[in-house]
């Protein structure tokens, strides 16, 4: 019985929550930022390759 008492009584879990909502966060916060970055750099290569492609005597405002 003292021992279920005990169990009940401990902080230490509370403290291994804390943590895996943090990491939570920060996991979240990291693959947010990637998709971001991932669809700037998809934009900018679409960009070069529209360039590219275009005529070189034709000027284009986005090429430059």
């Amino acid at each position: 019985m003292t021992a279920l008492v005990n169990m009940l009584r401990d902080d230490s879990g509370a403290s291994a929550a804390e943590y895996a909502l943090i990491l939570a966060i920060i996991g979240a916060a990291i693959a947010l930022a990637a998709i971001a970055l991932g669809n700037a750099v998809a934009v900018a290569m679409n960009r070069a390759s529209n360039c590219v492609k275009s005529n070189s005597t034709t000027y284009s405002a986005n090429c430059a």
